[in-house]
C-alpha cells in the first residue's frame, strides 16, 4: 500500500493535527481534526494558518510586476513591429520558426500538467507519487531551459543575433527574460524535490508547492502568449 507523507514522517499521535485544537482551516488544514489525524503535517500552530494566504499575496504581488513588464515589452514590440514594416525602408524581417520551439512548448505544457499532478497529490497525503510526478516536473523544467537555448543556437547558426534586426532583437529578450523568470520557478523546485527526498514536506513546504505551482502555471501561460505574438501575430 502506497505511503502517505505522515507514516514517511513517522509522526506521533497528538503531533499531526495540533493536539486536536480547532484552528479553523484557513491554511489547509482539517476543520477540528482529532490527535489521531494523518492528514496535517507536525508542527501546526494557529499562526501557520495564515501562512497560505501570506505567501500566496506575495506571489499574486510578484505575478503583476511580472505581468506588467511583458504588456510593456509587448506594447513596444507592436508598434516597432509596425513602424519597421510601414518605414519607407522596413527594417523589421520575420524570423524562420525554429523547430526547436514546437518541443520546448509541448514540454513546458507537460511540466504544468505534471505539476498539477503532483500538487494533488500531494494535497492528498499521496507522498510516493507527489515524489515522482515533482520530479518528473523539475527535470521537464530544466529540459525546457536546454531546448531554449538549442532554439538560440538554431537562429544563430541561420546568422541572426541580438542585433541582426528588430525582430530578433525582441525575440532574444523576450525569450531571455522568461527563460530567466522560470529558471526561478526551478531553483524553488529543486529546493522542494530535495525535501520531499529527504522526507521533510512539512507545512510550510506544502504552502511553497501551493505557490510555486500559481507561479509555473503562469509561466506556462506566459510562455504560450509569447510564442502566438512572436511567430503568428
Amino acid at each position: 500500500m502506497e505511503t502517505t507523507i505522515t507514516t514517511d514522517l513517522k509522526i506521533k499521535t497528538g503531533m499531526g493535527a495540533g493536539g486536536g485544537k480547532n484552528f479553523g482551516d484557513d491554511g489547509g488544514g482539517p476543520q477540528g481534526a482529532d490527535s489521531n489525524s494523518s492528514d496535517w503535517p507536525p508542527g501546526y500552530s494557529p499562526e501557520d494558518a495564515i501562512e497560505p494566504t501570506k505567501y500566496r499575496i506575495a506571489v499574486w504581488l510578484g505575478l503583476t510586476s511580472i505581468a506588467m513588464l511583458f504588456i510593456a515589452l509587448t506594447s513596444a514590440y507592436i508598434l516597432r513591429q509596425y513602424n519597421g514594416m510601414t518605414a519607407a525602408k522596413p527594417d523589421w524581417q520575420p524570423l524562420h520558426l525554429p523547430s526547436a520551439l514546437w518541443i520546448t512548448t509541448a514540454i513546458i505544457l507537460l511540466s504544468s500538467l505534471s505539476f498539477e499532478i503532483a500538487r494533488r497529490a500531494l494535497k492528498q497525503n499521496r507522498y510516493e507519487k507527489f515524489k515522482t510526478w515533482i520530479s518528473l516536473t523539475t527535470a521537464l523544467g530544466f529540459l525546457f531551459l536546454a531546448g531554449q537555448v538549442l532554439a538560440w543556437r538554431q537562429l544563430a547558426s541561420q546568422g541572426i543575433y541580438l542585433r541582426s534586426n528588430p525582430h530578433s532583437s525582441f525575440f532574444y529578450v523576450l525569450t531571455g527574460l522568461h527563460a530567466l523568470h522560470l529558471l526561478g520557478g526551478i531553483v524553488v523546485l529543486s529546493y522542494v524535490l530535495i525535501s520531499a527526498w529527504r522526507l521533510r514536506i512539512g507545512l510550510r513546504k506544502r504552502t511553497t508547492v501551493e505557490v510555486t505551482s500559481l507561479y509555473w502555471h503562469f509561466m506556462d501561460g506566459l510562455w504560450v502568449y509569447l510564442f502566438v505574438l512572436l511567430f503568428f501575430f
